[in-house]
């Protein structure tokens, strides 16, 4: 079965496989509540082709949570439980031929939204908007479909992972791909995206390989991973490291998978010392095609635009060990700006090797 995952993905198997993503607190008192007036009953969304019994059902809340302690910017995210958002927000997984049905919950104030937003007759709500999957208007997420959700109100969106046809040509879905806000803000949704409302969706085929663990990096402005930047992005603890967007880990031998996520206005490259990967759908290939392992790159190094989203699998550590391996964008005033962090491959004994955590200028 498919599975929904955190960011940070999971150990071992299960319908909900959580990983151990710290999850920003809330913000607590006035500014927090949600006036009930501001709840809007919209029409319900339609289910696209080939959904017309969702496999699966997704509550998703949008909260409000503490302010970047660098720029003072007002942070929102996702998750699963509001106690649990955070950004990026929980991974979603879906297998071709899967629908989802995701209930979006509006936790945010108006006071909050209306100080994001840049015109004043802009509607105040958050909203749901998937790359790579198919969905009907009324699951767009924007504005011109009024699939948005208003402070303290819900709505459900279907998302449908279309599975390949040859006979037909249909491509299918499978791929890294990921969703976002397009309400925040104005009718593109820039304010929530910068703000943190972004997560990974990842469509499998039947018999992908699937990884131990899960890592989303989104690469965005102000030279950012995670919308981080600097030591921000690297608290790994030297013993007992917990796994998260800002503490990357894998045990040597570990399949471990990147989903890569442009968001903002710059154009970044992935760049990943020590491992290098295949250029295809998921990073891997099969070795008994002859002809096709021939004709297929294997990189370390790739170029990322805005809205652009790509995954990759790699067996950490191979063939190098143990070690902190840079993870970092390759256009150089990015990386001196702070837009680095480190890939720690453990030593036998769990721990992380020394090294400097200092990627700031």
């Amino acid at each position: 079965m498919a599975v929904a995952v955190f960011a940070v993905t999971l150990f071992g198997a299960g319908l909900l496989r959580f990983g151990a993503q710290p999850a920003a607190a809330p913000i607590a008192g006035p500014a927090a509540a949600v006036p009930a007036r501001h709840a809007v009953a919209a029409a319900p969304a339609a289910q696209p082709d080939g959904c017309a019994k969702p496999n699966r059902t997704i509550q998703l809340y949008a909260v409000e949570l503490a302010k970047d302690p660098v720029t003072k910017q007002v942070r929102l995210g996702y998750g699963l439980a509001a106690k649990s958002a955070s950004y990026p927000g929980p991974t979603i997984e879906m297998t071709e031929g899967e629908c989802l049905a995701i209930t979006l919950h509006n936790n945010v104030s108006s006071a909050t939204l209306q100080s994001l937003r840049g015109n004043s007759a802009h509607p105040l709500a958050v909203s749901l908007h998937a790359h790579g999957v198919k969905y009907t208007a009324s699951s767009d997420g924007t504005m011109e479909n009024k699939s948005y959700v208003a402070p303290g109100g819900q709505r459900t969106y279907f998302w449908y992972a279309k599975p390949r046809d040859p006979t037909t040509g249909a491509q299918g879905t499978a791929g890294y791909w990921w969703y976002h806000d397009h309400m925040v803000g104005g009718p593109h949704g820039t304010a929530g995206m910068s703000s943190g409302l972004f997560g990974a969706l990842i469509v499998r085929r039947q018999g992908d390989v699937k990884p131990a663990r899960t890592y989303v990096t989104a690469f965005g402005d102000r030279q950012s991973i995670n919308l981080r930047r600097g030591a921000a992005t690297d608290t790994c603890a030297a013993t007992k490291p917990v796994a998260g967007p800002t503490c990357l880990i894998a045990k040597p031998g570990e399949r471990i998978e990147f989903v890569v996520i442009g968001i903002g206005n710059d154009v970044h490259t992935f760049h990943l010392h020590g491992h290098s990967w295949a250029d295809t759908r998921t990073g891997t290939l099969d070795g008994t095609d002859k002809s096709l392992v021939n004709s297929v790159a294997v990189i370390d190094n790739k170029t990322l635009g805005p809205g652009d989203s790509f995954g990759l699998q790699i067996i950490a550590g191979d063939s190098v060990g143990p070690g902190n391996w840079m993870l970092h964008c390759h256009m150089q005033f990015h990386s001196d700006q702070g837009m680095s962090t480190m890939l720690h491959v453990l030593n036998a004994d769990g721990t992380v090797a020394p090294h400097s955590a200092d990627h700031a200028p």
